[in-house]
């Protein structure tokens, strides 16, 4: 009787302990989405602060329509669901950061892709993007290693379309991860003012340009790369193949300065101070046209149109982001 009884208290342990087991295995996903979801809801606060610009200027989220944020919500909210059913897929973690960073959610992205680097230490796509966002929210260096990390992965990988968030009119994308990678990569290089990586990340993009949109974009920042370190000769070369017509879909700005740059536009036409509208596209043109001042004996109104830039909302832009570093580098050299 006494060994029976024995047998039957091992037994239930034996069992509690096996439901135990299952318990936590169950939940692990249930943890990771939660702590996630934590990470998210904690960083709430420091979201509303805005961000801060090179030059210490504050800077908030622009406002969206109703309708764009309707839509922005709506496709968060799915991405996130997503993210809830399949917490260990590396699409629903990368689509879920990327639709945080369209409601100008830049921190809570970055903490998105870092826990999903976690799981994915290897994901060229994680390093990527959060190389990509902390290019936006100023953290030059922290990008500079991501990127290079992303660099890394995706070395032996053949060339990989990637999709856009927001459409373009074809419907179809038009720059390669690889190309992104490198693209992201010599924009942060050149921040830091480190030109001759640029150039070499610059020249990467370069290699991987296979169609008009990447090239033209390509071009333009390392044609701005050469100017900075004074290889005119250089710089020019590069225009050769720009010409009026090219089959170009989302670069329309970087091909009207390149054609600028050739002599086809006069600045004015294509950046005028008194009449920008502050507009995306209008900042990518405004630094280009900055530059070409710059480069021409002009600074006076180099700093006027780089001043004239700040006035925009959409600090996100590249454009936005270069004329703060010539400014700061005014205002360090005149102080």
């Amino acid at each position: 009787m006494r060994s029976t009884c024995l047998f039957l208290v091992l037994a239930m342990l034996f069992l509690q302990s096996c439901l135990k087991i299952e318990s936590t295995s169950s939940s692990d996903h249930e943890i990771d989405s939660v702590s996630v979801d934590n990470m998210v809801t904690g960083l709430a606060a420091q979201q509303d602060q805005g961000y801060t610009s090179l030059t210490g200027k504050r800077l908030l989220s622009p406002e969206l329509d109703r309708w764009s944020l309707m839509k922005r919500e709506n496709e968060l909210e799915e991405a996130y669901q997503n993210y809830l059913s399949y917490p260990d897929s590396l699409p629903m973690i990368y689509w879920y950061g990327r639709r945080l960073s369209y409601l100008y959610r830049y921190h809570e992205s970055i903490q998105v892709y870092t826990a999903g680097l976690s799981k994915f230490p290897e994901s060229y796509d994680l390093y990527r993007h959060r190389g990509h966002r902390y290019l936006t929210v100023r953290d030059i260096d922290h990008a500079i290693d991501d990127l290079e990390k992303a660099v890394f992965y995706v070395r032996d990988l053949p060339t990989i379309m990637e999709d856009d968030v927001v459409q373009n009119e074809r419907n179809i994308p038009r720059s390669s991860v690889q190309f992104n990678i490198w693209y992201h990569l010599g924009l942060a290089y050149y921040i830091k003012g480190n030109f001759d990586k640029a150039v070499s990340a610059y020249k990467k993009c370069m290699l991987v340009a296979d169609n008009h949109d990447m090239l033209v974009s390509a071009t333009h920042w390392l044609y701005m790369t050469y100017q900075k370190i004074g290889n005119t000769p250089a710089a020019e070369r590069l225009l050769e193949p720009i010409t009026p017509k090219m089959n170009i879909v989302d670069n329309e700005s970087y091909h009207q300065l390149l054609l600028m740059y050739k002599g086809l536009y006069e600045p004015e036409e294509i950046y005028n101070v008194q009449d920008t509208n502050g507009e995306i596209s209008q900042l990518t043109l405004g630094y280009g046209v900055g530059n070409w001042y710059y480069n021409h004996g002009k600074p006076e109104q180099a700093i006027e149109v780089f001043e004239k830039m700040m006035e925009s909302p959409y600090w996100q832009a590249f454009g936005y982001l270069a004329a703060e570093v010539e400014l700061a580098n005014h205002t360090a050299v005149a102080g």
